[in-house]
C-alpha cells in the first residue's frame, strides 16, 4: 500500500466546484471530456455538495482547497461559461476554515473585468486570479491581460495561469495550445512583482515552464490537471531538488482525483523537507496564509 504519512495535511491550490449549483452554468456537451476522456466517475461529474467534497479530502489528508470562480472563454460563444463570483464566496463562508477564493478573470472584459476583480479581492476575500489563456486563444503575454496583471500587482496577489497544451474540451469549439511556458518570460520581465504560478506544469513544454520558474523569483508551477505517476522525470527531479521552493500542490480536482493524487506523489520518492514545502508551505508563503 502506498505510504500516505506525509509530515503535513496539504493545501490543495487549484480546485473546481463541482456542486449541481456550480455545474448548471456548466454546457450540456462536457460528458465527452470528463468522463469519456479524463475519466471522472459519475457521481462526481453530475455534482456533490461541498459536504462529500470535504470527505473525500479528508480521507485524502487535504486540509484546505483554493475554490476558482473559473471563467471559461467569452460569454457568448460556443461552449463558454463564467461560474459566478457568488458561488465561490458562499462556499468559503460555509467552510472559512477549509475553502480560499480565486476569481477567473476574461481578458476581453477590459476595466470592467479589472474592477470586478478588484471588488472580489478588497470586498468578497478573494486570496487571488486565475485565468485560462487558451480559452482566450490569446497567450500569456498579450496586452489584454496587462490590466488584469497591473491590478495583481496593486492588489499583492497572486495569477494562476494555465501553461502547457490544451484539449478539445467542447467539440463545438476547439481551442489552440497558445499556453506556451516562454511566453511567461515577458510578464515576468514587465511586472517582477506580480506572483505568476504557471499552473498545468506546462507539459509538454515542461522544462520550459521549469526554465522560467528558474530565471525569474516571480514565477512558480503549480502541478495540478496530470496524474504524478505521469509526470515528467525532468519536473519531478527539478520538485525534489533546486525547485523545492517553487512548486505547489494542485489536482484541478476533478480532472485528478484528492486520493489517487496523494497515492501517487507518495510514490515519488520525495524528500520529507520537499513534500513539506510542496503541500504546503510554498502555497502559504505566495498566498500569504500564515502571519
Amino acid at each position: 500500500m502506498p505510504d500516505t504519512s506525509f509530515p503535513v495535511t496539504a493545501i490543495d491550490a487549484v480546485v473546481n466546484l463541482q456542486t449541481e449549483e456550480a455545474l448548471s452554468h456548466r454546457p450540456a456537451d462536457r460528458r465527452g471530456f470528463y468522463v469519456e476522456k479524463i475519466g471522472v466517475d459519475e457521481e462526481t461529474f453530475t455534482g456533490i455538495p461541498h459536504e462529500t467534497m470535504l470527505r473525500r479530502m479528508d480521507e485524502a489528508r487535504i486540509e484546505q482547497a483554493f475554490l476558482i470562480a473559473a471563467k471559461i472563454g467569452r460569454l457568448g460563444l460556443p461552449a463558454a461559461y463564467h461560474i459566478p463570483y457568488d458561488l465561490v464566496v458562499e462556499a468559503v463562508k460555509s467552510h472559512p476554515d477549509r475553502f480560499f477564493g480565486l476569481a477567473g478573470i476574461d481578458p476581453y472584459e477590459g476595466m470592467t473585468g479589472v474592477r470586478e476583480l478588484e471588488r472580489a479581492v478588497t470586498e468578497l476575500g478573494f486570496i487571488g486570479a486565475h485565468v485560462y489563456p487558451h480559452w482566450f486563444e490569446l497567450a500569456p503575454d498579450h496586452a489584454k491581460y496587462y490590466p488584469f496583471y497591473t491590478k495583481c500587482v496593486e492588489l499583492d496577489v497572486p495569477i494562476q495561469m494555465q501553461v502547457g497544451q490544451s484539449l478539445v474540451y467542447s467539440p463545438t469549439n476547439p481551442m489552440r495550445s497558445i499556453g506556451r511556458p516562454i511566453t511567461l518570460d515577458s510578464v515576468a520581465c514587465d511586472f517582477p512583482e506580480l506572483k505568476i504560478i504557471g499552473i498545468h506544469i506546462g507539459i509538454p513544454w515542461h522544462e520550459e515552464m521549469i526554465a522560467m520558474a528558474w530565471k525569474h523569483p516571480n514565477v512558480y508551477i503549480g502541478s495540478d490537471a496530470h496524474a504524478p505517476k505521469h509526470w515528467p522525470e525532468p519536473f519531478v527531479k527539478y520538485l525534489n531538488s533546486y525547485g523545492q521552493n517553487k512548486v505547489i500542490f494542485g489536482t484541478d480536482f476533478p480532472v485528478i482525483d484528492f486520493q489517487r493524487a496523494m497515492d501517487e506523489i507518495s510514490e515519488l520518492g520525495l524528500k520529507p523537507e520537499v513534500l513539506e514545502k510542496f503541500l504546503r508551505g510554498n502555497a502559504e508563503k505566495i498566498y500569504r496564509l500564515t502571519p
